[in-house]
């Protein structure tokens, strides 16, 4: 979790640069890219709290398997479904509560119990541990998006 918290406090470093843009690297702006991280963040965290373990369903997925194998996520493969797509006008004030409200949900891990779930679109149901690691892997691979545009 602390993983986690680290991440966002690097997307946090990078608001100042929410209105760049770099089309070689995405037709999103590096306030797309903080704003459905942390949508994605809360979501998650969300639908863990509100899930019945006993609906919990596992099965082997082999794109989870190579995405958690690698910690890495193929770029341009996958379009983020609409709850976690950022819907309002992104600016560096509205981030930055974002991102205080993002770091309180994920100290709300702590009292959600490991065997809690959510269904992730591609890889299926994700217990808690499993949602930690997907959002750190999903969490750097839009920070790997914001600094390409940044430094291009």
């Amino acid at each position: 979790m602390n993983n986690l918290i680290a991440l966002v406090n690097q997307l946090e470093q990078n608001i100042s640069y929410f209105e760049k843009s770099n089309l070689k690297f995405s037709s999103a702006n590096v306030g797309w890219q903080i704003e459905h991280s942390l949508l994605t963040i809360d979501r998650i965290i969300m639908a863990l709290e509100k899930s019945n373990p006993e609906l919990f369903k596992k099965k082997f997925n082999f794109s989870k398997f190579r995405v958690f194998l690698f910690n890495k996520i193929p770029r341009g493969k996958a379009k983020a479904p609409k709850i976690v797509t950022p819907q309002s006008d992104i600016n560096s004030a509205s981030l930055k509560n974002h991102i205080e409200t993002t770091i309180k949900n994920i100290h709300q891990l702590n009292y959600i119990q490991p065997n809690h779930f959510f269904s992730h679109p591609y890889f299926g149901d994700l217990i808690v541990k499993d949602a930690i690691n997907f959002l750190e892997i999903h969490t750097q691979h839009h920070l790997f998006i914001i600094q390409d545009i940044i430094r291009k």
